[in-house]
């Protein structure tokens, strides 16, 4: 294929057109590895509160790919020394950020695969594709790993004002309708520079930072943490960790070849080799919807009634409280629906659970978004912003919950 034909265009729903830059970036496009993100859903089981949140992680990863376009742009018109070299490396390690997602990655992480996190992944791919492309991911693995000498590029990519987060909250809060979570991503790259190669935003910019907290606030509590997508997350959790356990008991559940490798498999990050790879990249959405309705057919009773509960959209009753959920009141429940179904009292934790969720718009921990001030000094938002509400931002907010069938009402 001639060069020409590589430098493609995509029609986005949210910037207009993004544009592939080089040939590079068009094959890793290409490539089967990101070929799959378009069977990620971006948002889990969220369709199942908001119908129109049915975008994957391929729409996210080029979105990143082409804010990080203008950002280059931004930077180098503000005098930021970026070579060839740094521009292409910041475009790969962008656009192949996520590309260890799993489907319905979180309730995978903690089913499927032993506290494996995508990031991991996304590492061990991206360091797959650089022998197939002949080290030419060398300095995008590099900045991705954080081991770059240039400490605002690693801060483009990830950190509390990256690309990721400028992208997902803009797409996500475009196809939920929820629109508070709509960022003014041009703003804040507009207001974008960099001393002593670190990431700050100039001063006139704080604003627009402000509203992007307060909408990551929002995003999270209103869409990633609501409580009926929460609720079916946790029952997916539920129907892989059952799915594993009948498997290690000897039982062959009707799946795709893929996923019963890791349903028969313990597998951790020492155990991730190169076969494992493979197979992992075979996992999408589709592998879990299908086994899903194969088990809702099958004879064990929970895990029939969890797969229906999804399949059907007739999820667990969650409360959300400020306070921990007495013990006394979980085990009475437990109880009642044990009998009720005949089944144990330890299988009945399966349908009657308890946990918590924790959100925190802004980190005083993690790598601080840093304001240059007029006069040339650089301090922390938290400090230069005169809202109040931004202190308590970076509260961490805990909340409990407890779940349990709707028949229990």
């Amino acid at each position: 294929m001639s060069q020409i034909n590589k430098l493609k265009i995509f029609n986005d729903p949210i910037y207009g057109f993004i544009t592939i830059p080089n040939a590079l970036i068009y094959d890793l496009v290409q490539h089967p590895y990101f070929q799959r993100l378009r069977r990620i859903s971006q948002m889990g089981l969220s369709y199942l509160v908001y119908p129109g949140a049915n975008h994957t992680r391929f729409h996210h990863a080029l979105g990143c790919m082409h804010l990080m376009q203008k950002v280059v742009d931004v930077l180098r018109f503000k005098e930021v020394n970026i070579s060839p070299e740094e521009e292409n490396a910041l475009y790969i390690a962008i656009l192949l950020h996520d590309v260890g997602h799993g489907p319905f990655s979180h309730a995978m992480e903690s089913s499927i695969v032993e506290d494996v996190h995508h990031e991991e992944i996304s590492l061990l791919l991206m360091n797959e594709l650089n022998i197939e492309f002949q080290g030419q991911l060398n300095l995008a693995i590099k900045v991705f790993k954080g081991e770059y000498h240039r400490k605002f590029m690693l801060q483009l990519i990830s950190s509390q004002l990256d690309m990721d987060r400028m992208d997902y909250l803009k797409r996500d809060s475009f196809y939920s309708g929820v629109s508070e979570g709509n960022v003014n991503s041009e703003r804040l790259i507009q207001m974008m520079n960099v001393v002593d190669d670190v990431l700050v935003i100039e001063e006139k910019g704080i604003y627009s930072v402000e509203k992007f907290l307060m909408s990551r606030r929002l995003m999270y509590w209103q869409v990633y943490l609501h409580k009926t997508s929460l609720a079916a997350e946790l029952t997916l959790t539920k129907v892989l960790k059952r799915a594993k356990e009948l498997t290690e008991r000897g039982i062959v559940l009707p799946c795709s070849e893929p996923l019963l490798f890791f349903m028969q498999k313990k597998v951790k990050m020492e155990t991730f080799d190169p076969k494992t790879v493979k197979l992992f990249t075979k996992l999408d959405d589709f592998d879990i919807i299908s086994a899903l309705k194969a088990w809702e057919n099958q004879d064990d009773f929970i895990l029939s009634s969890l797969s229906k509960m999804i399949i059907n959209r007739d999820l667990f009753k969650i409360k959300l409280t400020n306070d921990k959920v007495p013990l006394e009141e979980l085990q009475l429940q437990k109880e009642r629906f044990s009998i009720q179904n005949k089944i144990s009292l330890a299988e009945s934790n399966y349908f009657i659970f308890k946990g918590k969720i924790k959100s925190q718009a802004y980190s005083k921990i993690a790598e601080p978004i840093r304001i240059l001030n007029k006069d040339k000094t650089i301090e922390d938002v938290v400090e230069a912003s005169d809202q109040l509400n931004l202190k308590s931002l970076s509260k961490l907010v805990t909340k409990y919950y407890i779940c349990f069938p709707k028949q229990l009402i």
